[in-house]
């Protein structure tokens, strides 16, 4: 038994707008196949059985507090010229400039309209092959319990793993990696950003929750009532759920 990542889930107070911001900046559609919007490949809503990470925008009353968040998303770029293209034109689509204390880098930080924050990657050859999402990145304070909780709870691959930061990936090599990143400053509230976890077809997803639980995960109550989903905490206290094949 184990579990995916199957989308990244933020939090906005205009889903479709920011839906639509993340399509284009993606270069992948907006679907809406509910409540939520869902950004994912062309060629038709691929859920639940998604072949990607992708990205589902969820409507929430409140704006952000302007609080960093502990997971956001790295953009890969295949030159130096498609890097300043690809800044530029998520500029036009209303990205804005955004400081984290990342300093003199090679990477451009960016924050989406509602103000989660990203970074378009200067080009790295082992970001050839992920698609648009090159990364998601957990803030942290310890990789290497994140590595030990996360390599049992999925069916990645865990690639590396240091003092600085632990990585995963699909063990078929392909999409974005999984990378929880050493940094400074406790986890302060909960985020707008977070990833969703799906049981693979013919697997129990409550025997999947207890496995978890066993692991170290703790549940969650956002005040989400009875949903099929299950809201949890990994050791560090970054949400995360568990969801439901339909």
């Amino acid at each position: 038994m184990a579990l995916r990542p199957v989308q990244v889930n933020i939090k906005a107070v205009d889903h479709s707008a920011v839906g639509r911001f993340w399509a284009e900046a993606l270069g992948w559609s907006a679907y809406s196949p509910g409540v939520t919007t869902y950004v994912g490949p062309a060629g038709g809503l691929v859920w639940p059985d998604p072949v990607v990470v992708g990205i589902d925008v969820v409507p929430v009353p409140e704006p952000g507090t302007g609080t960093k968040n502990r997971v956001h998303l790295d953009l890969a770029t295949s030159s130096a010229a498609h890097q300043a293209e690809l800044v530029a034109r998520l500029r036009a689509l209303g990205a804005t400039p955004a400081q984290v204390g990342q300093g003199e880098v090679p990477w451009t930080v960016l924050a989406d309209p509602e103000g989660n924050e990203f970074c378009v990657l200067e080009p790295r050859e082992v970001h050839r092959d992920t698609g648009p999402i090159a990364v998601v990145v957990v803030d942290c304070a310890d990789p290497r319990a994140m590595a030990r909780f996360w390599d049992a709870a999925l069916d990645w691959t865990l690639q590396e793993v240091s003092d600085e930061h632990a990585v995963l990936r699909s063990a078929e090599g392909v999409g974005p990696y999984l990378e929880f990143l050493r940094t400074p400053g406790a986890k302060t509230g909960p985020d707008r950003v977070h990833l969703d976890l799906l049981p693979y077809p013919g697997d129990d997803k409550e025997a999947e929750v207890a496995r978890l639980r066993s692991l170290g995960a703790t549940d969650l109550d956002l005040g989400q009532g009875a949903v099929p989903w299950t809201c949890l905490t990994d050791p560090e206290g970054h949400e995360f759920c568990v969801l439901a094949h339909s």
